[in-house]
């Protein structure tokens, strides 16, 4: 349990209320692999505007749920912000994708969703 994610600042926010902490995890679930996915999709298609909305889009619950690839995330947000074309992003977006991948997998089985 909570070895790719951190329950500390969603437990703070919840103050205790366990049915509010199971109703985040449900959102994170929800939320952030549709993002992830379009996060992917921008990136491969070079769609900077598009990168940039999913990225910024997914940070304040990557940062909630402490993925540990907010500062990844972000470079991956200003790539599409900044339309860094002689960039190549590809290494970061896998970092994220990979931190999501495994808090999906872990929140899904600690939850029972």
């Amino acid at each position: 349990m909570e070895q790719h994610y951190k329950l500390f600042r969603v437990r703070e926010l919840a103050d205790g209320d366990e049915d509010f902490i199971a109703s985040l995890a449900e959102a994170f679930l929800e939320e952030v692999p549709e993002d992830a996915e379009r996060l992917k999709k921008a990136v491969a298609e070079k769609d900077y505007h598009d990168a940039y909305q999913a990225a910024h889009k997914m940070k304040p619950t990557i940062d909630l749920f402490e993925l540990g690839v907010l500062a990844t995330l972000i470079e991956v947000q200003d790539w599409g912000k900044f339309e860094k074309k002689d960039l190549d992003v590809t290494s970061q977006l896998n970092t994220v994708m990979s931190a999501v991948d495994k808090a999906v997998a872990e929140i899904k089985s600690d939850f029972n969703l």
